[in-house]
């Protein structure tokens, strides 16, 4: 095990971090009172440590095995990445510190500016100047006790490392007595449970050995045994979104939204931003990014629907959970009994997504359609995971939506498991897939170079056809396909597609390949205007 916090340190202390966080994502979930009793602190920690840990592997993926390089690429590479990700995929209030926390670690070591103990000071004081109004018995608590902890220590990265998790320990188990909320639940803060679960993944990355996790000291209760109640009631609405704007407008924006709600955290730096705020009044939070800058991946989220809690239901024997580009297939697949997991253009599901999922099914045996070749590592890992569980789930590693909805269509529930997923596969192998999008920038493709604003057909994930015209290149497209011949032509149409172009190519087909059927389903805002399946 690595004894210096360097890049192989870095990449360990993310993969033990997830594993950890995947670990006590309920328990710190069931705990999690403050702000919001809305239970979902492990999971927003667990996928804000996924995407950290996913920016940081891309960066090794980037550095080969020699003769080219040797394996390992720069400390200060890695932990930038490790905080970009973390930045761009922080969800919810705790996650979001998290994301600020990472971030001001990387500061100082991509700098070369001190050691650990300068890094977790950096993290301690940039999290707290993230927070509109820091409270303490949080997980802001935690993170500073850590860090004075580590200051106070002369020793290996690991001494250090294993001092501040003892801070954090110590001041984690005096959170109730400095929050009423968590007082009244006989709970500590769970953003700083999560934090301690991170920090013991960071010793066991530095010294090869878990830390001695000891029982959780009593906690005082201040008014009396029953579980906690708001003291009033707060915002109606969580909202979060990336942001590019410049340091001045995210000022004026902080002032803005801090008038407008509560529980106000703005992350990040250098263009890139994370909000995140509670408020009755979503619109005008959004708006207020949009005079800031440029607002994106906006997330907003009611926190009654969040909360409800959903009557007791028996365990199904089977289900299926397929990822979907757009709404109209959602409400498809949702027809069909599929449980969805929406993936937005630009912004593919993690690995935490596809496991809530699955446990959202609800069921003995699951079917898991990832509907995306570049979903084949998250989906696996999803799979995994529910696997550990105790469900018994298939992966079909179907490669486009349209072989998912061919699965779908053969899925027998009262057949054995295996059978059915035998169906399915063959169904969803059957399927050749293509898709219509638009070029964003001149580049090079395997059937020339396109310029921006061209259609590219592609076919199996390859550019086969460039052109002009949406009709015309999805129709060089489809005789393309069914000069292998087929059956049925499936067409799933984007929002966005012309309203014609669907009677256009139906027309085509049946006047050109007349023992061939076609159907239509319209997609919603989907990434690109069109897909096809021929089976």
């Amino acid at each position: 095990m690595p004894q210096t916090f360097d890049a192989v340190a870095v990449r360990g202390w993310c993969a033990l971090a997830l594993d950890a966080l995947g670990r006590d994502r309920e328990a710190i979930d069931a705990i999690n009172v403050y702000p919001v009793a809305d239970g979902d602190t492990g999971t927003n920690l667990y996928l804000t440590m996924e995407s950290a840990a996913q920016a940081v592997e891309a960066v090794f993926a980037a550095y080969p095995e020699p003769p080219v390089y040797d394996g390992v690429p720069p400390t200060a590479d890695v932990v930038r990445a490790m905080a970009h990700g973390a930045l761009i995929g922080a969800r919810g209030n705790s996650g979001t510190i998290l994301a600020q926390l990472l971030r001001g670690m990387a500061e100082v070591v991509a700098a070369g500016e001190g050691d650990l103990a300068a890094a977790l000071d950096r993290a301690a004081s940039a999290a707290y100047l993230a927070v509109a109004h820091p409270v303490e018995g949080t997980v802001l608590t935690v993170a500073t006790a850590a860090a004075k902890a580590a200051a106070g220590t002369d020793g290996t990265p690991a001494a250090v490392a294993q001092a501040a998790y003892a801070g954090a320990r110590d001041a984690l188990d005096a959170t109730p007595s400095q929050l009423a909320a968590l007082g009244r639940a006989g709970v500590v803060d769970a953003g700083g449970r999560g934090l301690v679960t991170v920090l013991g993944a960071l010793v066991q990355a530095l010294s090869g050995e878990a830390p001695v996790v000891r029982r959780e000291a009593p906690v005082p209760v201040l008014a009396d045994d029953c579980p906690a109640e708001a003291d009033e009631a707060g915002p109606a609405f969580e909202v979060i979104y990336l942001l590019e704007a410049d340091d001045a407008a995210v000022d004026r924006l902080r002032a803005r939204l801090d008038r407008l709600g509560e529980s106000l955290v703005v992350v990040g730096g250098d263009g890139l931003w994370n909000v995140h705020v509670h408020v009755d009044d979503a619109g005008a939070a959004v708006e207020a990014g949009v005079e800031a800058g440029r607002p994106y991946r906006i997330r907003i989220t009611h926190f009654e629907q969040r909360a409800a809690v959903e009557p007791p239901r028996e365990q199904v024997q089977r289900a299926v959970v397929a990822v979907v580009p757009g709404e109209g297939l959602a409400g498809l697949c949702s027809e069909a009994g599929a449980t969805t997991v929406l993936a937005r253009p630009g912004e593919a599901p993690a690995s935490g997504e596809l496991v809530e999922a699955i446990r959202r099914a609800h069921a003995r045996e699951v079917v898991l359609l990832p509907n995306d070749a570049e979903l084949r590592h998250t989906a696996a890992a999803a799979v995994e995971q529910a696997r550990a569980e105790g469900i018994r789930v298939a992966l079909i590693p179907t490669r486009a939506a349209v072989q998912g909805i061919a699965a779908l269509a053969v899925h027998a529930p009262e057949r054995r498991f295996d059978e059915d997923v035998v169906a399915m596969t063959s169904a969803a192998g059957a399927t050749r897939h293509a898709e219509l999008a638009v070029a964003e920038r001149q580049s090079w493709t395997m059937a020339g170079v396109c310029q921006a604003g061209d259609v590219l057909g592609l076919i199996d994930g390859d550019v086969v056809v460039i052109g002009q015209d949406l009709a015309d290149t999805a129709r060089t497209v489809l005789d393309r396909m069914l000069a292998a011949g087929g059956e049925l032509v499936t067409l799933v149409l984007s929002a966005d597609a012309p309203p014609e172009l669907a009677a256009q190519l139906e027309s085509h087909v049946s006047k050109g390949h007349l023992a061939v059927d076609t159907v239509v389903y319209e997609g919603g805002r989907q990434g690109v205007p069109l897909l096809i399946g021929v089976e």
